[in-house]
């Protein structure tokens, strides 16, 4: 009687029993890996560098506290006060965070929990297909919709709620909340793709268990869904936030362009990236102001990589909080 002797896949194999040029593409490999990870550093400090040494005539010339931190930004009298753009940039990624981020969350939960099951395709396309759109339809959308629509509310909620910090007075066309407004539904996509991926990953058992215990389905979310997610979405919105920061044309269109810093939300502003949209053409023969926009650019990287790291120690305290943050519902063990 014949004898066969089992199949042994490669993958069954110790490291030991394989062949030495089997064993050489490990480390190969890992140098491979390796090379193209400390390129993505190198290109990183590149950049780095490379803003710093261009950026040198605008900060000898206005000084690098004087630059961030003065409110004037006059190329005309080779006055450079980058204090309203960085303003700008950070209102407007705020105003954009605190009005998408919780649409973003929902949508993903309607989605998740709550949406049928017929529905949930076309909605997540229809939801994605706002990251498909260019950002300067939104602009012009923004422009020719949403500041001639918006004003007579803004005006009103500016006069009503004139007691608040930042708002009251007359409310100008562009301003930093129409700006804001565009940013977050350009961010949407984003933060609730993600939210969305995290929180399919929550599992089905503790779900059923929360339900079979006796909690409602906003019980269950709540205690369940939304904790297991939360350093998840806490990525998303920091995510969102580097993109709002970063936004160029759309933000151009409808913020106003002033150099001055506004005293509420629905007065005129500027941004770091607008600024330098709109000037470097014609700071092309100007080292001076050339130097000053390179600057602002550089505030712009700093800005970005700092809310990066923000976003990792984020995410990392709240992946550590939720680790015993799903509860048991209350009254219902044993």
């Amino acid at each position: 009687m014949a004898t066969t002797t089992p199949e042994v896949r490669h993958g069954d194999r110790s490291l030991l029993e394989r062949s030495p040029s089997a064993r050489r593409a490990d480390p190969l490999f890992r140098m491979i890996l390796a090379s193209l990870a400390a390129f993505i550093l190198a290109l990183i400090a590149f950049f780095f560098v490379f803003l710093i040494s261009k950026a040198q005539p605008a900060f000898g010339h206005q000084g690098v506290f004087s630059f961030l931190f003065t409110n004037d930004w006059n190329p005309s009298k080779a006055i450079f006060g980058a204090w309203p753009l960085v303003a700008g940039t950070i209102i407007t990624a705020a105003i954009a965070l605190v009005i998408g981020v919780p649409v973003a969350v929902a949508s993903a939960l309607y989605v998740t929990e709550l949406c049928p099951r017929v529905v949930r395709g076309p909605l997540v396309i229809l939801v994605e297909l706002l990251a498909a759109v260019p950002s300067v339809v939104y602009g012009l959308w923004g422009i020719f919709v949403l500041i001639p629509k918006l004003r007579p509310a803004e005006q009103w909620f500016s006069d009503t709620f004139a007691f608040l910090p930042f708002v009251g007075g007359n409310v100008a066309g562009p301003n930093y909340f129409i700006a804001g407004l565009i940013l977050a539904i350009m961010i949407l996509p984003i933060v609730s793709a993600i939210s969305r991926e995290v929180m399919s990953t929550v599992p089905q058992d503790l779900k059923e268990a929360s339900l079979a215990l006796g909690a409602t389905r906003w019980e269950m979310i709540r205690m369940v869904v939304l904790p297991y997610s939360r350093s998840g979405i806490t990525g998303a919105a920091m995510l969102g936030l580097g993109r709002a920061i970063g936004e160029t044309i759309a933000v151009t269109l409808v913020i106003g362009n002033s150099p001055m810093l506004g005293k509420q939300v629905f007065d005129q502003g500027y941004t770091l990236a607008a600024v330098i949209a709109n000037e470097f053409g014609e700071a092309a023969n100007d080292k001076l102001h050339a130097g000053a926009l390179i600057a602002a650019g550089l505030v712009l990287f700093v800005l970005t990589l700092v809310v990066n790291a923000l976003a990792r120690a984020l995410v990392r305290r709240a992946d550590r909080r939720s680790g015993g943050s799903v509860k048991v519902i209350p009254g219902a063990g044993a």
